[in-house]
């Protein structure tokens, strides 16, 4: 009797014939099934999805790379300039103190004069040098630093010279007396001190 064929389907590859002992009947093995990557891969010698998602992934994650490195770099100059400012404003904040200081300072050196005069003419006394010495004290306290002192070597940056004595005693030109007392606040200068200069006598000309 012959063996039906199924027509509407591929044909079937033939079976194997396993080996079997004594007494056994042989038995159909069917054929190993080649997965369909590794056959895919075989027939056309190229590789498998995988590898090929692999492939396609490497130049994104270069490009990922180099985006994230020019962020962080973006980041650091944000901060590096967001510090510079800050500094800045904090300095020219500090500058604009000073300035309001001096300048309300300036106007109470005329007070002071008056004061140092009044004292040189023993009229400071009692309350009225408590005073005084408060006031001293709370304009120290602003930065306020008088100068000027006898003995003081001559220096015309801080120092208004009235008269000069020549004397040849001195080596170097000296604050032999101060006539008004000078003030500067840090380093800004109020005003400088009026003094009497002596010194070696001036060299003319030969």
């Amino acid at each position: 009797m012959n063996r039906p064929t199924n027509i509407r389907g591929p044909a079937q590859p033939p079976l194997a014939i396993v080996g079997h002992g004594p007494g056994e009947s042989p038995a159909a093995v069917p054929p190993r099934a080649t997965p369909p990557e590794e056959d895919s891969e075989q027939r056309t010698g190229r590789p498998s999805g995988d590898e090929q998602a692999l492939e396609r992934s490497a130049p994104q994650e270069a490009v990922l790379h180099a985006e994230l490195r020019e962020r962080t770099a973006d980041l650091q100059r944000l901060k590096a300039e967001y510090d510079n400012y800050r500094k800045r404003v904090h300095r020219d904040r500090l500058a604009v103190g000073e300035i309001a200081v001096a300048n309300v300072l300036s106007r109470l050196l005329p007070v002071l004069d008056s004061l140092a005069e009044a004292r040189e003419q023993g009229e400071v006394t009692g309350g009225f040098q408590r005073i005084a010495e408060a006031l001293h004290s709370e304009l120290g306290a602003l930065g306020l630093q008088p100068f000027g002192t006898v003995g003081d070597p001559f220096d015309p940056l801080i120092h208004e010279a009235i008269t000069y004595i020549p004397d040849d005693t001195l080596e170097h030109a000296t604050c032999t007396a101060v006539l008004r007392q000078g003030y500067r606040v840090g380093d800004r200068l109020l005003r400088p001190a009026q003094v009497i200069v002596a010194g070696e006598p001036p060299v003319g000309p030969s």
